[in-house]
């Protein structure tokens, strides 16, 4: 099943994001059979990150917010609030 996560920034967080995105990258990748899809949400000038969406394939809701809370920016604090959908693919790529 596939999930979208939308993961919000704390406000004035970004050196905390560019401090800590080496090892999400690194994270990510080592998840890359399940993280489908991924970057950051920028803000309304489309300059500064403000968070992140994931589209996870996952077995069920509970292991996909296990996945998320193993992210080096959720161990961070960098996360106001996450937001996860179920979610399921009808245009564009196969994921």
């Amino acid at each position: 099943m596939l999930f979208v996560a939308m993961c919000i920034d704390k406000p004035a967080h970004v050196d905390l994001r560019l401090s800590t995105r080496p090892a999400h990258l690194t994270f990510l990748k080592s998840f890359e059979n399940q993280v489908k899809l991924g970057g950051p949400l920028l803000d309304a000038d489309g300059q500064a990150p403000i968070g992140s969406l994931l589209i996870i394939e996952s077995e069920n809701e509970a292991s996909a917010r296990a996945l998320l809370a193993q992210d080096p920016y959720a161990h961070a604090g960098l996360f106001e609030r996450v937001e996860l959908f179920p979610w399921k693919r009808v245009v564009g790529a196969d994921l």
